[in-house]
């Protein structure tokens, strides 16, 4: 099977890695010409908690690539989901399957509008990363992944054989029709702690040595919380506020994605993370103030840079 990884940072390293591993054939799809190259030059390296790991496989800036595609995940960040959608519009076969892992909520809506439904699945993963350089990603945290089908009534036994495929490929996957609430719970371990360490500087498990900063995690996925419960998603409070604690202990030094971007001066995928959670509050009519303060304060840091 021809499996295309759309865009090559952490999360599609180490995605892209693990399906070559397993014997699929792989292919990179990203415009950065110097990931490309070293792609190309010398695969992907993965650095992990045994060792160096590489993977030979190839990268491309051309999205006709996607024409041969059997499978197509996308790992791009959520500000660069249209042009995925536009270059899927324009190139993907017939019987492509398209599975978007990415953070954030709502990019599935986005590649829906050039993808059959009927071939798109979404989900979410706990995997985490930090790209050392091209081609190179600090694999600093192993979780679960979901899929499931984009449609809400749609047929579970695509996500299956997804899930089957990332399997083999060593990411424990499960197939759920409730896949959305599945996202939502992600979202609120992002929203809580991603603007955190993007506004402080703090890795991940430095976030829980102060109080007050774990405070303020906690808030965050509190407003979160309640407006999962407005909109009818059964996420748990107990158990998010405890799988966040433990992501981020787990995570140690690794530095959040929001963090390594604004580093980077990189734009911030804060409107899916906390944006998401304010718009859909709005919606509903209830009040996200910390969230609302996070989303202000990173904007506040990516205007900063235009100086």
């Amino acid at each position: 099977m021809k499996s295309i990884v759309v865009g090559g940072g952490a999360m599609g390293s180490i995605f892209a890695a693990g399906l070559a591993q397993a014997g699929e054939e792989v292919v990179v799809l990203d415009t950065a010409t110097d990931l490309v190259q070293s792609i190309n030059a010398r695969g992907v390296s993965l650095q992990t908690a045994d060792g160096k790991v590489v993977s030979q496989l190839s990268a491309t800036s051309d999205p006709s690539c996607l024409q041969m595609a059997d499978l197509a995940v996308v790992f791009v960040k959520a500000h660069h989901t249209g042009e995925v959608a536009q270059a899927f519009g324009d190139h993907l076969g017939k019987g492509t399957v398209v599975v978007t892992l990415q953070n954030g909520w709502g990019n599935a809506d986005t590649l829906a509008h050039s993808v059959d439904v009927d071939n798109l699945v979404m989900g979410v993963t706990y995997h985490s990363g930090t790209v050392t350089s091209p081609g190179v990603v600090a694999h600093t945290g192993r979780g679960p992944t979901f899929v499931g089908p984009y449609k809400a009534d749609g047929d579970l036994s695509l996500a299956r054989d997804v899930a089957s495929t990332l399997i083999a490929a060593g990411f424990e996957t499960t197939a759920t029709a409730d896949v959305r609430t599945e996202i939502w719970k992600k979202l609120v371990l992002n929203a809580a702690t991603l603007p955190v360490a993007a506004t402080t500087g703090l890795q991940a498990a430095e976030m829980l040595e102060l109080p007050d900063v774990a405070g303020l995690i906690e808030a965050l996925a509190g407003e979160a919380l309640a407006v999962a419960a407005k909109i009818g998603l059964n996420v748990d409070p107990v158990e998010r506020l405890a799988r966040i604690k433990a992501v981020l202990t787990g995570a140690g030094q690794g530095k959040p994605s929001m963090l390594q971007d604004v580093e980077a001066h990189r734009k911030t995928e804060i409107e899916v993370v906390n944006g998401a959670i304010v718009q859909t509050a709005h919606e509903c009519g209830i009040d996200v103030p910390v969230n609302v303060a996070m989303c202000a304060l990173v904007h506040g840091i990516e205007r900063s840079w235009s100086r």
